[in-house]
């Protein structure tokens, strides 16, 4: 990232990682270059939020952080991956909420200036983020 500028050299995308609650209302969000594995913000956006479940998708399978979810008292609804030895059960009745995320995300990318990310500067698209999530938010 280039300090100065707040543009990201070599990469085309950005990824906005966002934690909502049941409502559909967006309770953390932020911004990462689009190389940039998910499950990486899982964890900052966790440190803002006091969820009861947490639910994700396979991507999200990884001991490190249910791990920690289990330490906080947070119960993870993750669905294991093929390759994982022993896998765990999980509710799938929760796990059919996660619709409420999508639904957010496509919500948001109706808004044209986030779909096709017109802004320049991080600071500037993570506050035109924000400012559709309220808007989302109140309707």
């Amino acid at each position: 990232m280039d300090q100065a500028t707040g543009r990201s050299r070599g990469g085309l995308t950005t990824k906005i990682h966002a934690i909502v609650d049941a409502a559909g209302k967006a309770a953390a969000l932020s911004l990462t270059p689009g190389q940039r594995a998910d499950i990486t913000e899982a964890e900052p956006l966790l440190d803002e939020v006091d969820p009861e479940v947490f639910i994700a998708d396979k991507a999200y399978d990884a001991d490190p952080l249910i791990e920690k979810l289990e330490e906080r008292g947070i119960t993870p609804v993750i669905p294991s991956k093929k390759n994982r030895r022993n896998p765990r059960k999980i509710l799938f009745s929760l796990y059919k909420k996660r619709n409420i995320i999508e639904r957010f995300f496509a919500r948001l990318k109706q808004f044209r200036g986030i779909a096709t990310r017109y802004d320049k500067l991080k600071s500037t698209f993570l506050a035109a983020v924000q400012f559709v999530s309220a808007i989302i938010g109140i309707n």
